[in-house]
């Protein structure tokens, strides 16, 4: 399998230093600071991140799985939202996703997504933070 890396550089105190967050071999690279992380300040944060990785990880996984039992989606849209709480603390992530299976029933899309939930590597990552989700079949 394959190793992926990313990396943050941190300068000053963390009231008023900032940071640069880059992912992989450049696919993404950004700025972020307190305001982005704890209020609402330009840049990204590590939630936000973690976030994409959870909806693309499970997005890929429930298209694996649907695949395999001979129902390959058109489209999978997830988005996940991750709580920062107080500690601070991730305090739960919400998985909403919506998606076009062609001949698939709502039960076997819905036993499917709870799969996908439970087995992605990054739900498994992230196993200690409650989550919920919420699944749409479109036609």
């Amino acid at each position: 399998m394959t190793t992926s890396q990313s990396s943050a550089v941190w300068n000053g105190n963390l009231m008023e230093g900032s940071g640069m967050m880059r992912l992989g071999e450049g696919g993404y690279e950004g700025p972020f600071t307190k305001a982005s992380r704890f209020e609402t300040g330009d840049g990204t944060n590590p939630e936000e991140l973690i976030g994409a990785a959870h909806a693309g990880c499970f997005s890929m996984f429930l298209s694996a799985i649907l695949s395999e039992s001979g129902f390959p989606p058109v489209e999978i849209r997830t988005n996940a939202k991750v709580h920062l709480g107080e500690g601070p603390a991730i305090t739960l992530i919400e998985l909403e996703t919506e998606a076009i299976v062609p001949g698939c029933s709502e039960k076997v899309f819905l036993d499917h997504a709870d799969k996908a939930k439970a087995g992605c590597p990054v739900s498994k990552a992230l196993s200690a933070v409650p989550m919920t989700m919420v699944v749409r079949l479109s036609m």
